[in-house]
């Protein structure tokens, strides 16, 4: 059997999946059943948008269940317990800038299901994250962009 892929996350991104799954289950979909109920009460239901909608909105919520599920099931929480204190890895604050003279940038890098840039989270799959992680502080790093162009940053901090 193929492997499954795991999800990397830190303990508060394993939290907050769960919270959101929770709410899928007992307030999100009891909602949309409830929605589905008074929709078909209306009556012929091949010409009832409420209809339409409220069956959208449930595959829309089951789709979000089960992919949480999977996610929460092959979790793989961040553990850096072995990594150098100075050394860029998953679940830690690093900040770097572009050289030669930009403003200095923080982000925490995480896995891709707690994933908000503007928030200061990237993924551990973005070109950024995947050239810095196991560099350490002073290190110049070469960060190939989608475009086909490069970059070079030096790794500031690491906390």
């Amino acid at each position: 059997m193929a492997d499954e892929k795991t999800y990397p996350m830190t303990l508060e991104g394993k939290a907050k999946l769960e919270e959101e799954l929770e709410n899928f289950r007992l307030v999100r979909r009891p909602e949309v059943i409830n929605r589905i109920k008074i929709a078909r009460s209306y009556g012929d239901l091949s010409e009832n948008s409420e209809y339409e909608s409220a069956k959208d909105e449930q595959s829309f919520v089951e789709g979000r269940i089960a992919q949480i599920e999977n996610m929460l099931q092959y979790a793989e929480i961040i553990d850096n317990d072995n990594v150098d204190a100075d050394e860029v890895a998953l679940g830690r604050e690093v900040t770097f800038k572009e050289l030669p003279d930009e403003e200095p940038e923080s982000y925490v890098i995480v896995g891709e299901s707690e994933s908000d840039p503007m928030s200061g989270k990237i993924s551990n799959e973005s070109p950024m994250a995947k050239s810095l992680i196991g560099h350490k502080i002073g290190d110049k790093v070469n960060v190939e962009l989608p475009n086909g162009g490069s970059m070079e940053v030096e790794v500031l901090d690491v906390k």
